[in-house]
């Protein structure tokens, strides 16, 4: 929200009073409390009269400071709030004449008394201020008030996060409403709105409101980072990186880190689509029709019309198309299938749930106590109000026959269009509950797929998200058109939100709606299967290959396994962001904080930690794309190209800008059918570029997470050692892009497409090439 009027006045209405000076604090035992008087104070006089800020500061984590600051503190409370870990460190202060220095780690906070400051350091040197006028509760018309904290932005200073965000991934310039509405991916709304930031500088800010947060990102002062909130107090969190990998990992470690997926759940997902007829048959037709053409399918989802229309959500399946749910289901989990079923948190008033669900409170109120309803989406439809625990119960024995019958997850869709005017069953405060109810809604879905199928089987597919909701995966980038600008639009929107702690993002391959062309459908396609999660869906249309064209099939098929292949890859990552809370698919300023040209790339991402992704954007093919400094290979081609530089190519539709980084080892399954398997069995370790004195350290685990078997790669001089952990299983070596070696110490050599692979045996725990 703007308070301002240019860079001199304020806006007519608004007053805004900042502290002037620290009158007095008080030292506790892990926080430390300011007074700090909106004016300066010359005399005993001056203490009568206007406003006083009370900031408390504390360190909930290492490298982590926490600004509190009220005017009035005799607010009744209000709720819900995050759950934000809170260990509360001891506090580390140094007092001055003129200032009170906080550290936390290498965090480090100076206050300046005499004027009044808030400066942020870490051992690199200045991260940011928070000037006089900074902090500032401020009078606006009608008796509203607000608070405001604001820090300066250096030159060349870029702010990313903020949830998904389909605008441009650099931020500065934007004014953002942390506010969840059902906008589709073409313009400023968002599914996913998380109050929380990310600078180029190395530090994070995280606003710990759920209720609507306005930033103004360079925009209101194009040299200031702002965020507002309604009423007497802020409250949020400023995180040390140094690095923005670090960042993000402090952030996730007080949010909450994601679960680990289960290892089916990155495979090949086919939908229904939303508004297409289909029964059984369809549905065999698609299914048979995807194993006939070799296309390995994981998931098979059923979308809305599963149910009868005019009654969702009433979790019965439509007879007149599903004779036989559970014999249908057994059928298709006997083609190695995983089923996921669309829900919405949302009772339609012809749904038979319905005067169950209102005549015992289960859904929200009016202020009067009448049931809030309305019509669109569904006539007359109420919401369940997921903070009276009879009605989560209710809503999750409804689930609970459906898992029984054999569903394995949910598309929790909806959840963002949730009013204010109402009343919750335990008193919520409805501001606070609009973006938060999203939190609630998949958390209730998710907890129950833990207690049913264990908490190594549970996923969702979710549309709607807030701060915390990263430890619910996975979530998918909502409605979008079937065209190239789309298709860049989701990418902005999936590299902000993972760039805001949310470890897997998926999205609609070919569009959501309209129907793609073939052209842009394959594109799609490779982009989608490159992607954490993958999943073939669309609006009035069925999104099988074979209705594009031939070569669709082909092109489905063949980045399908591809993908299958990279598991051991890909899981090692998943367990990675459970354990760290880096994101899977993550933006190159992540994995490149130290190369400027990274810091506004939003067109191409990191899968993981080693392998380049650029998707290509045009009828022409031509594949635009920047690589850091190194040595860079094609995965599919082994072609090698000196990084530092921008270039232009052509590519097919089997193909994309798609490449290892040197000094890595990419651990690539024996299988490319589906997406569990023994990870660990004949697995094959592809060595690229590996560095003179390098020692690396290639985990391999299971399809349930755990370590299978951990490989040393070790080079010096014209020898390169590898050392397994466990030496019961055989596995392959690929020497990319070498085609003559010396000798070997075990095993039998192949050359390959220019490569050197040897096959080296069980029971082999060290091996040893000579080049």
């Amino acid at each position: 929200m703007k308070f301002t009027d240019g860079n001199w006045l304020v806006r007519e209405g608004y007053q805004i009073h900042f502290p002037r000076v620290v009158y007095d604090y008080r030292v506790e035992d892990k926080s430390l409390t300011l007074f700090t008087p909106c004016k300066y104070i010359n005399h005993r006089g001056d203490t009568l009269d206007g406003p006083l800020l009370t900031i408390k500061l504390s360190a909930p984590l290492e490298d982590v400071i926490r600004v509190q600051a009220w005017h009035y503190q005799g607010e009744k409370p209000k709720y819900p709030n995050y759950t934000v870990a809170d260990q509360e460190k001891a506090l580390n202060i140094d007092d001055t004449n003129e200032s009170l220095i906080f550290s936390s780690g290498g965090l480090k906070l100076t206050v300046n008394k005499e004027h009044f400051q808030f400066v942020f350091e870490n051992a690199a040197g200045l991260l940011t201020v928070s000037d006089q006028k900074g902090l500032a509760w401020i009078e606006g018309p009608e008796e509203t008030t607000y608070m405001r904290g604001q820090h300066k932005l250096t030159v060349g200073e870029h702010l990313y996060g903020l949830g998904e965000r389909f605008t441009p991934f650099v931020k500065n310039g934007q004014s953002v409403e942390i506010w969840n509405e059902d906008g589709g991916t073409s313009s400023e709304q968002s599914y996913k709105n998380v109050p929380f930031y990310l600078s180029s500088k190395g530090y994070g800010i995280f606003v710990n409101h759920p209720e609507k947060v306005s930033f103004e990102l360079g925009s209101e002062l194009v040299s200031r980072s702002q965020f507002s909130v309604p009423g007497e107090k802020l409250d949020y969190y400023l995180i040390n990186g140094p690095t923005p990998k670090e960042v993000v990992s402090r952030y996730t470690a007080l949010t909450g880190r994601p679960a680990l997926p289960p290892a089916w759940s990155f495979g090949l997902w086919l939908s229904t689509s939303f508004t297409t007829n289909y029964n059984e048959e369809t549905v065999t037709h698609f299914v048979d029709g995807m194993a006939d053409r070799g296309i390995p399918l994981s998931v098979f989802h059923f979308d809305c019309f599963w149910m009868e229309g005019f009654e969702w959500t009433n979790f019965i399946w439509d007879r007149n198309n599903f004779p036989d749910p559970e014999g249908m289901l057994t059928r298709l989990k006997e083609k190695d299938l995983k089923i996921c079923v669309w829900i919405n948190p949302y009772i339609a008033q012809k749904s038979p749930l319905f005067d169950e669900a209102h005549e015992n409170g289960y859904l929200i109120k009016k202020p009067n106590g009448d049931t809030w309803q309305w019509d669109r989406w569904q006539a007359g439809m109420g919401i369940v109000d997921f903070t009276n625990p009879e009605a989560v119960k209710w809503f999750q024995d409804h689930l609970r026959k459906l898992i029984e019958m054999g569903v394995d997850s949910f598309k929790t869709d909806f959840g963002e269009r949730i009013p204010t005017d109402v009343v919750y069953y335990d008193g919520s405060t409805p501001e606070k509950m609009h973006n938060y109810y999203a939190h609630l809604y998949n958390q209730v879905v998710f907890d129950l797929l833990k207690e049913v199928k264990g908490e190594e089987e549970a996923v969702v597919f979710a549309r709607s998200a807030t701060a915390g909701g990263q430890q619910f995966p996975v979530h998918w980038g909502g409605d979008c058109d079937s065209t190239y600008e789309a298709m860049a639009e989701s990418l902005r929107g999936g590299l902000s939100l993972t760039t805001s702690g949310f470890g897997y993002w998926s999205h609609d391959i070919g569009g959501f709606e309209n129907t793609a062309s073939p052209d842009v459908f394959k594109r799609w396609t490779a982009f989608g299967l490159l992607s954490s999660h993958s999943r073939f869906h669309g609006s009035s249309s069925y999104r099988v290959p074979w209705n594009f064209d031939d070569e669709a099939v082909d092109v489905a098929r063949h980045f399908t396994k591809l993908k299958n292949s990279l598991m051991p890859y890909l899981y090692r990552q998943a367990v990675e962001n459970n354990k760290t809370g880096v994101p899977v698919m993550r933006s190159m300023i992540l994995e490149f904080p130290e190369d400027p040209l990274c810091e506004t790339l939003d067109r191409q991402y990191m899968l993981g930690d080693d392998i380049l992704v650029s998707p290509i954007f045009n009828e022409e093919g031509i594949g635009s794309f920047y690589l850091p400094k190194g040595k860079w290979t094609h995965l599919l081609t082994g072609e090698t190209i000196d990084g530092g530089t921008w270039i232009k190519e052509k590519y097919d539709y089997f193909s994309l800008p798609l490449f290892v980084r040197e000094n890595t080892v990419l651990p690539v399954g024996n299988s490319d059918q589906k997406p569990v398997y023994d990870y660990a069995d004949s697995v094959t370790l592809k060595l690229y570029q590996i560095a003179e004195g390098a020692n690396l350290k290639t985990p391999v685990v299971d399809y349930t997470g755990k370590l299978a078997n951990e490989f040393t790669i070790a080079k010096k001089g014209d020898t390169i050692t590898v050392l397994a952990a466990h030496s019961d299983k055989s596995y392959r070596i690929e020497l990319v892009g070498i085609d003559a070696i010396q000798s070997v110490s075990a095993g039998e050599v192949v050359h390959q497409n220019g490569n050197i692979i040897i096959e080296v045996p069980a029971q082999t725990d060290t091996f040893t090439i000579s080049l």
